[in-house]
């Protein structure tokens, strides 16, 4: 992992982490009003989902094996996440009109729901989830790898509760560049991760 992650470990969610994730979401009042992480997958939030439907919707993906999600543990504790997949399993992104108007290809993976635990914020969670799912993507065979931060130079200062997508200077970090604007704040960034030698 890349420096300041080191006191970090990660695993990827799946039916034996279950308990831990949603420990993590049912800490954080279900993930923005009670997401449970479901906004970017082909369902989405409707305006009829309902945070148990979601909880309900994540665990049937983990039981499905269509979800590709790392846990980030400091200790035992589960303190973030950062969701990854391809563009079939991380299929809902916001600003998706603008997406499409300028798209030319599409990735082989995307970076969806960047998640950090209230008490854990601004301690390189997010960091270490990244790393860790970028080093799953390049284990997977790499590819271009699509991701949506948030633009914060030029704004004022933001709640770091409402980066779901991470800023995009922690994408910068791992050579991810600018690729278009979708939105006045959000950009869509690329990175090409070789595959393992």
């Amino acid at each position: 992992m890349t420096s300041g992650t080191a006191h970090y470990t990660a695993k990827l969610l799946g039916p034996d982490t279950w308990a831990d994730f949603a420990a993590l979401v049912e800490a954080n009042n279900g993930v923005w009003g009670g997401c449970w992480c479901i906004g970017f997958h082909r369902e989405g939030i409707g305006k009829d989902s309902t945070a148990a439907g979601n909880r309900e919707a994540k665990r049937a993906h983990v039981a499905d094996g269509t979800v590709h999600q790392v846990l980030v543990y400091h200790g035992d504790e589960c303190v973030g996440w950062c969701q990854f997949g391809p563009p079939a399993e991380v299929a809902t992104i916001k600003n998706a009109a603008a997406y499409q108007k300028e798209l030319v290809d599409l990735p082989d993976w995307r970076i969806g729901c960047i998640f950090t635990g209230s008490r854990h914020r601004r301690q390189g969670v997010a960091r270490a989830g990244l790393a860790a799912a970028l080093s799953a993507i390049r284990q997977a065979g790499g590819g271009v790898v699509e991701a949506y931060p948030e633009q914060l130079d030029g704004r004022g200062p933001q709640r770091s509760a409402y980066l779901h997508t991470g800023p995009e200077s922690l994408f910068e970090e791992f050579g991810f560049v600018r690729d278009r604007r979708i939105a006045k704040w959000r950009w869509v960034m690329r990175v090409t991760i070789p595959s393992p030698e």
